[in-house]
């Protein structure tokens, strides 16, 4: 803890914040960068006066005190006390990481812990969800979600208690490993769930824990609203939802920023069918690779050349299968496509494009209609707009625990994206704020600004870690944010 305060200190905060922050916030976080403002925020931050090599040893005062909750001291002398054991368990996590809708070890992990509690727990929605509910007289009902998935990433941190796990997933063996910090997510909410029931005489209303299955296909809070969520497994429905996500920045840095964050996204596969044959002979054949590799180039003409300019969109190919043999024409190819936006009309632009790409393609090979592509479309979710009333709720409190300068407010649009808000988003008045929590050693930070990179290591990539430190102040920080929508 000693690193998070010195790291809090104002000179070398003001150092971090002018290195660019908002912009590593906004690489990390989003993987793919969308709007020319996180650059300018960068470039600008480049050319402020740069701070000594080292974090000084002072801490910073914590501001705003008006705003310092009376049960805060008590909130933060609990987690310290779990610590130890919330440690424990995000190891164990990340050391058996499941991938999306295969998270059965982990949700049980979930249950067991949420049971011994005293929470009345539910299992098995939308296939590994699970819900824990705490009812503590009259008051607002309250929803906290953690996505509970890992990646199909092979790990490369050298942690001793990285994952060497490997699991059939359709036809191929593939590496897993916690590499979006979803590990960190359940170990903080665990860590909510312990400190909410010891504080119950400081709050009252219902609480409302979600482990998630697959957010990273972007179809798990989807599964478990249409397998019943507030129906048959007659979950009550939440007046809030709060979610909080890693960030390769500095432990003790967050961001809450009111209003559209995270761009929409569409998850949908193309297959280009053909005539298979002989290498030698493709005449015979109609080479359905061919297809497939033209149609990778001429998909990225919709966002150059079809959508303004000022807007922001991504069409992303992040696989192409095809085939097994050198000499084989196959009969088939699938191309797996992204897309990112934040208006519907360029959305809807994509999709059409994509398809007339898809048939202008099978018309010139001169394809009978039974062998025209085929689309599936799979997860998607839409723009997440967060609540700009509970964000100015919950940042005078976090400031006054963090320090005024070390939680974000601003920071701009990005297009990664996310479904924790598909949890609440057909609900008759969706509430929802999503938070992001820096996790980052600080050193590793700073080593990485000397190097001339925005961030120590990226979401997705096989180095990617979690400070110890981050573990029990996310939990501090995850039980602040829901005392505060539910304290007396």
């Amino acid at each position: 803890m000693q690193s998070i305060r010195n790291f809090l200190s104002q000179k070398w905060l003001t150092r971090t914040l002018t290195l660019g922050v908002l912009g590593a916030i906004a690489t990390a976080l989003a993987l793919v960068i969308g709007f020319s403002s996180f650059w300018r925020t960068a470039a600008q931050a480049q050319t402020a006066p740069t701070a000594p090599a080292s974090p000084p040893t002072t801490t910073t005062p914590a501001t705003n005190s008006a705003a310092r909750p009376a049960y805060l001291d008590r909130l933060v002398s609990l987690v310290d006390q779990d610590g130890d054991r919330l440690i424990e368990i995000f190891k164990d996590i990340h050391q058996n990481p499941e991938l999306g809708f295969m998270e059965t070890r982990t949700a049980e992990i979930v249950a067991r812990e949420l049971r011994s509690l005293g929470y009345e727990v539910k299992t098995g929605i939308g296939e590994t969800g699970v819900v824990g509910i705490l009812r503590n007289g009259d008051g607002p009902t309250v929803m906290y979600r953690a996505d509970m998935d890992a990646n199909a990433v092979e790990e490369d941190t050298g942690l001793p208690y990285a994952s060497t796990v490997r699991v059939q997933r359709e036809n191929d063996e593939v590496p897993v490993a916690h590499t979006c910090g979803h590990d960190a997510h359940v170990t903080w909410m665990l860590g909510v769930a312990k400190a909410m029931v010891e504080l119950k005489d400081n709050w009252s209303g219902t609480l409302i824990l979600v482990g998630q299955p697959a957010e990273e296909p972007i179809m798990g809070a989807v599964a478990m609203v249409r397998d019943g969520l507030y129906t048959q497994h007659g979950v009550p429905k939440p007046d809030y939802l709060l979610g909080m996500h890693t960030a390769p920045v500095p432990t003790g840095i967050m961001s809450v920023t009111p209003g559209e964050v995270n761009a929409g996204t569409d998850q949908l596969d193309v297959t280009f069918h053909g005539i298979g044959g002989h290498g030698s002979s493709p005449h015979l054949a109609k080479d359905p690779v061919l297809m497939a590799s033209t149609a990778v180039v001429q998909y990225q003409f919709i966002v150059s050349r079809a959508i303004d300019p000022l807007n922001a969109a991504v069409l992303t190919v992040g696989s192409v299968q095809a085939g097994t043999d050198n000499n084989v024409i196959p009969s088939s190819a699938l191309v797996k496509i992204n897309l990112r936006w934040y208006d519907e009309a360029d959305r809807q632009l994509m999709l059409d494009g994509i398809e007339r790409i898809n048939q202008s393609i099978a018309a010139a090979y001169n394809l009978p209609a039974e062998l025209r592509p085929t689309t599936v479309m799979k997860g998607g979710s839409v723009v997440l707009d967060n609540d700009a009333e509970m964000a100015a709720t919950l940042t005078p409190p976090l400031q006054a625990f963090l320090g005024e300068q070390a939680v974000l407010t601003n920071v701009p649009k990005v297009m990664g994206s996310e479904d924790f808000h598909h949890l609440v988003i057909e609900n008759e008045n969706p509430r929802y704020l999503y938070m992001y929590v820096g996790t980052a050693k600080p050193e590793h930070f700073q080593q990485a600004q000397a190097e001339g990179k925005l961030v120590p290591y990226s979401n997705h990539n096989p180095d990617y870690q979690v400070d110890l430190n981050a573990i029990p102040l996310g939990a501090k920080i995850g039980t602040l944010s829901v005392m505060e929508l539910l304290a007396n």
